[in-house]
């Protein structure tokens, strides 16, 4: 994979150039050699997806929700579809 650097005072191309650009790796904008935004090609993905990963409460609820299944411990995935699978043939 290509990163391709640009800095923010010469990237004069449309948007649509650079992205083509990022098909062949991410296109990082830069404010005097320092990396300020990136653009990169999202697959597999939708709006809802791109905006609850950018959420800084959605990401500090994912991360005490961790902190608390490592310190107490949970049910697995699996564990959880076999219980939600016998509630539903109930």
């Amino acid at each position: 994979m290509t990163v391709k650097k640009v800095e923010v005072i010469d990237a004069t191309e449309s948007l649509a150039a650079y992205v083509r650009q990022a098909d062949a790796g991410p296109v990082v904008v830069t404010d005097e050699g320092r990396p300020v935004a990136a653009l990169v090609l999202l697959e597999n993905t939708d709006l809802e997806t791109v905006a609850l990963s950018t959420d800084p409460e959605f990401l500090e609820l994912i991360r005490t929700s961790r902190a608390r299944q490592a310190r107490e411990g949970g049910l697995s995935s699996d564990e959880m579809r076999r219980l939600l699978k016998e509630e539903v043939q109930d």
